[in-house]
């Protein structure tokens, strides 16, 4: 049996063993689609560019008078689609303002009222929307101080006044490239395929060195004419079969039930990943050979997924993190492809912006590749 013949053999054979495990279907295939989901809401608020509008409901009695129309005004400023409904709808709304009857009329009176927002779910979002509807309620009573001064409250004046220039403006303009935080699915699909094919990698694919290590597997290969860098390959290349079956399954669900757009730059996307997979690959042979047991072998995979994950930026934008963090990384394997995918999927940047991460990913595997080949052993 020629060299690469016994190395696929090897690598075909543990394929099929890992494929067949219900830990593996569990943590390669429906684990990642569960957490989609889960990340993709959670960091869905981490971006605004600007250019959506949020829809706030909002419930009136009776006559709701110029204000009303003066604070919709402002609460679009703010980003937020006004729809009216009847107090009977307004539950079913994620964002909901309940604005008391007659607004106008006992405002001018000199009735304190009282505006009641309500948001459905908590974390970052809701902060922000609870500040946009205070921005825009106190910018509306500053409307309206302004007018008092002048002798006249109505909507006539409240019109002139949103048309006349304003004696100051800011004008903002980026320093340089602004760069987008990726939010929702665009953050959660790459940095949920990027932890859970180092997990696998970590956990199943080392173990199952182990087992064949305590069972006696390894040395009968050793007793048959596969040399032992037919078996290390064999080994290597089953679990980057293992990692870019894996990883295709995570790029058809974030395209097809999450509708993520993989961009212009897509072979380089999938090089990236191959680089990843293949380094991985690698560090799951070299913990399987490391490790002396089983539960050695899931702690660290665990542990050093999950740490390697969180700094890496798969959790949440990396973005949003200080900036020695962000540079930190850029050290680290994860790092380096939520990087280089962010720039070629969220960013739009040509391929060559992620050649130095390519580079970078391809010699850790060979330098991976080189270690787990070093310290292979039989039993």
């Amino acid at each position: 049996m020629s060299f690469f013949t016994g190395a696929w053999f090897v690598a075909r054979k543990d394929v099929q063993y890992l494929l067949r495990g219900r830990e593996t279907i569990l943590w390669a295939f429906i684990m990642p689609i569960v957490f989609f989901y889960l990340l993709g809401t959670i960091t869905g608020g981490f971006s605004d560019d600007g250019a959506s509008r949020d829809q706030l409901a909002v419930a009136t009695s009776g006559e709701p008078g110029f204000l009303f129309d003066q604070l919709r005004h402002r609460l679009e400023e703010q980003g937020l689609e006004v729809v009216e409904v009847d107090a009977a709808e307004l539950a079913d709304h994620r964002r909901r303002l309940t604005v008391p009857a007659d607004l106008t009329e006992r405002v001018l009176a000199g009735e304190r009222i009282e505006l009641r927002f309500v948001r459905r779910g908590g974390g970052l979002d809701s902060d922000f929307d609870e500040i946009r509807v205070q921005r825009a309620v106190y910018t509306v009573l500053a409307d309206l101080v302004t007018l008092a001064q002048e002798g006249a409250a109505d909507a006539d004046s409240m019109a002139r006044l949103n048309d006349s220039p304003r004696a100051l403006t800011l004008e903002v303009r980026p320093a340089g490239e602004r760069r987008r935080i990726p939010s929702g699915f665009e953050q959660a699909v790459p940095g949920t395929m990027v932890m859970f094919t180092l997990l696998l990698m970590l956990t199943s694919g080392s173990v199952l060195l182990l087992i064949e290590r305590r069972e006696g597997l390894l040395r009968r290969l050793a007793s048959t004419p596969l040399s032992r860098g037919s078996v290390v390959l064999g080994k290597l290349s089953g679990k980057l079969v293992l990692g870019l079956v894996q990883l295709s399954f995570a790029l058809l669900a974030g395209r097809l039930l999450f509708g993520l757009d993989w961009g212009s730059q897509l072979p380089m996307v999938l090089i990236v990943l191959l680089a990843y997979a293949a380094l991985v690959a690698a560090l799951g042979v070299l913990l399987g050979s490391l490790a002396r047991t089983e539960g050695q072998a899931i702690g660290l995979g665990v542990l050093s997924a999950n740490l390697l994950a969180g700094l890496g930026g798969c959790w949440w934008p990396i973005e949003i993190t200080p900036q020695w963090m962000q540079k930190f990384s850029l050290v680290l394997p994860t790092g380096m492809t939520m990087d280089a995918l962010h720039r070629l999927v969220s960013f739009g940047r040509p391929a060559a912006s992620a050649l130095p991460h390519l580079l970078a990913l391809a010699a850790l595997a060979v330098v991976a590749g080189w270690l787990a080949t070093r310290f292979f052993r039989y039993e």
